[in-house]
Parts: C-alpha cells; structure tokens; sequence
C-alpha cells in the first residue's frame, strides 16, 4: 500500500495545539493601510477552528 500524503495546504495552514487547531485569520499580509483599525485588531493572533471543521482537517493533516 502506498504512503499516505498530508495535504500541503492544511500543513501550512492549521497547527494542532492543546484543545484543537489553530489557525490565522486572512487579509494580514499586506497592503493593510486601507483596512481599519478594528478589522485589523480582530485579525490579530491565533483562532480556533470550529468543531464541525475539526474531523476533516485531522483527515487531511494524518493523511487518512
């Protein structure tokens, strides 16, 4: 049976920490001088992902 691969996209997206995943939110790279304060605030750090999400990214980042 061949190897089982993880999906690169989910590799470099989600992160398993205590509790779940982690994730970063979009639209914080770049070109953030015509966003707002607040959007920008609220973007900031870490985010857990739901739990209807939490089966099928395990199944992408084990490789099942």
């Amino acid at each position: 049976m061949p190897k089982l691969k993880t999906k690169s996209g989910a590799k470099k997206r989600f992160r398993p920490r205590s509790g779940g995943f982690k994730y970063r939110h979009a639209e914080r790279g770049h070109i953030l001088t015509k966003k707002s304060q607040k959007r920008k605030r609220h973007n900031r750090g870490q985010f857990a992902i739901g739990a209807a999400d939490e089966r099928s990214i395990r199944r992408m980042l084990t490789g099942s």
